[in-house]
């Protein structure tokens, strides 16, 4: 059972804590927004190619690597042949093989034809043999 303030307090009435407001508040009839989404200026394709340069330079460990890969090519465009030249030197700084063989996976879906994909290739094809980096096709030729 309750002790009697509570049932006092149960039974007081309510109390309104509203502030009073006038009846009618005057709006405008057309307001006009504009809304600024990013503050951001378009990056060229330069800025860009330079920005992942700087970065995979830095990369210090495999998730740092794989993270500024996954952000590469979560762009709608395909990465310049020395960005990919910079990133598969950084799966060597990290002693990361399959990351490597993966960056050419994705490079395989990224471009839009298997001619682009040739091109790339062959443009990087010395660093492909310096660093002993083999392609999914070539591992796993029975599959294909």
């Amino acid at each position: 059972m309750l002790s009697a303030p509570f049932r006092t307090a149960l039974r007081a009435p309510l109390v309104s804590r509203a502030v009073a407001r006038p009846a009618m508040i005057a709006r405008p009839t057309m307001m006009r927004f504009q809304r600024n989404y990013s503050a951001h200026h378009e990056e060229t394709f330069e800025e860009f190619t330079a920005r992942y340069e700087k970065e995979f330079e830095g990369a210090y460990d495999l998730f740092e690597v794989q993270r500024i890969l996954n952000n590469c090519f979560s762009y709608d465009l395909v990465p310049a042949p020395v960005v990919i030249e910079k990133a598969l030197q950084a799966c060597r700084r990290v002693n990361d093989y399959p990351t490597a063989v993966r960056t050419f996976e994705a490079l395989k879906h990224k471009v839009e034809n298997n001619s682009q994909y040739e091109a790339y290739l062959e443009e990087l094809k010395d660093i492909r043999q310096e660093l002993g980096i083999d392609l999914k096709e070539d591992l796993y030729a029975d599959e294909a």
